[in-house]
């Protein structure tokens, strides 16, 4: 049995009124293996442990299987959750580990088989007679698994369970955890801040910014076509190049985005999302480029829709298999300085608060402002104690980096050419929301 989990509007609050989840409204289905992605703090672990119970929900409603579930107790909520620490219990063996809510919930009932089929599902059988002490880290995390798969549960609740094991063993655990879920059909919700986990493991992923969902849909759905600039540098490795660009739309001549020293012309005809940028004619946007939409040719090897520049070198990261190398372009770096502590301020929650008894007007404009969870990019530089500019974010020498085979030879401050491809071209407002690509499908003026 598996079970459909559905969250409408849950919000959570701890010391001082600051919510950490903030309206968050989601769809699990049934069997359906979703991500929680987000950076530390932005509030992934708590939306796992209301699923469980073990939080309680401040405001909204929680459904298991369309009935209402809030004041449901976690022993009735038929979910097994798995732990970042292991959470085994020193004084037991392994078996005894795996077969102790077994014996839980059915005390006259032998747990012997269905420990000895999930310790052969999982491998283990020679872990069994030993104590957690006795066992390396992967070992313990494959024991503590093998609690929850014994219960036969109708959810997995997993809540970061690889983080404290080494990057090899990491990426072997996350292929056995995609295969077991998928082949015991179960429900999960598996909790991570490694974009690389949620990328690899999940049929949804659900991106999380201070208790505010930013986006949620498919891996591919959300890499190429992300809501805001926050989920864009989120995701994808290396983290896409974004640049303060200006946008030029002259009535008698062809529309650019200055990058500085440089700019991209848009090719004509111009496209649908290139003819809408029209609107932002002379205001500051911010650029994104990932680093495969750019690539190293002269611009007589320019294909359709591709637009040159040129780049100093300035840093070469070799990979092996690639090279990152990272150039001056004379471009400005955007910043995004809640990337790495993304929860809003207590004054913007306190005017939130101050707010909930106005017009519906208000409460309106109010919602709208929750959902990106306050400003996700700047396009000014903060200043430091001496008065001098800071970048909020440390960053390697070089504004765009580019991706590219070992066997280009390229040095220290050589001059490249560039060539840009604007079918992959990212444009966002000075709020940080996309504004090119637009949707695939305009509302029409009947909707």
């Amino acid at each position: 049995m598996t079970r459909a989990i559905t969250l409408h509007d849950v919000s959570k609050a701890y010391t001082r009124g600051v919510r950490v989840v903030d309206r968050l409204s989601l769809d699990i289905a049934p069997g359906e293996f979703l991500v929680l992605l987000g950076p530390s703090g932005c509030g992934k672990s708590t939306v796992l442990r209301m699923i469980a119970g073990l939080e309680e929900i401040d405001e909204g409603r929680l459904f298991l299987d369309g009935e209402y579930g809030n004041d449901l107790p976690p022993s009735d909520r038929d979910m097994a959750m798995v732990f970042q620490n292991f959470a085994l219990y020193p004084s037991m063996t392994s078996r005894d580990n795996i077969g102790f809510p077994l014996r839980i919930e059915a005390p006259g009932t032998d747990p012997a088989p269905r420990v000895d089929a999930t310790a052969r599902m999982l491998g283990i059988e020679d872990l069994l007679d030993r104590f957690p002490a006795q066992l390396s880290g992967g070992e313990r995390q494959r024991v503590a698994m093998g609690r929850a798969i014994a219960r036969h549960p109708s959810a997995f609740l997993m809540d970061e369970p690889l983080s404290n094991l080494d990057a090899k063993l990491r990426n072997h655990l996350r292929a056995e955890i995609s295969q077991l879920t998928r082949e015991l059909g179960v429900t999960t919700v598996y909790v991570t801040h490694d974009q690389s986990e949620a990328m690899s493991l999940g049929d949804r992923v659900a991106v999380l910014r201070g208790g505010v969902l930013q986006q949620v849909g498919t891996p591919r759905a959300v890499y190429s076509l992300p809501n805001n600039v926050f989920v864009a540098a989120f995701i994808g490795t290396p983290r896409i190049n974004l640049l303060r660009g200006l946008v030029r739309a002259p009535l008698d001549g062809a529309m650019t985005i200055s990058l500085g020293k440089q700019f991209l012309r848009l090719p004509e005809p111009l496209s649908l999302d290139h003819q809408l940028l029209r609107v932002q004619q002379g205001r500051e946007v911010i650029v994104g480029l990932r680093s495969e939409a750019v690539r190293i040719a002269k611009p007589a090897a320019a294909r359709t829709g591709e637009v040159a520049l040129t780049g100093l070198v300035e840093h070469l990261e070799f990979q092996g298999h690639e090279v990152l190398v990272h150039f001056n372009t004379g471009s400005s770096p955007a910043v995004v300085p809640e990337l790495e502590a993304p929860r809003p301020s207590p004054e913007r929650q306190a005017r939130r608060r101050r707010r909930e008894g106005g017009t519906v007007l208000e409460r309106l404009r109010e919602r709208a402002g929750a959902l990106r969870a306050g400003s996700v990019a700047t396009l000014d530089e903060p200043a430091r104690p001496d008065g001098a500019p800071a970048s909020v974010e440390p960053r390697v020498a070089g504004d765009l980096i580019v991706r590219t085979t070992p066997d280009i030879r390229l040095r220290h401050g050589m001059q490249v050419p560039l060539l840009v491809d604007l079918a992959h071209l990212f444009v966002f407002d000075q709020h940080g929301e996309r504004i090119c690509p637009n949707p695939d499908r305009l509302p029409g003026l009947e909707e």
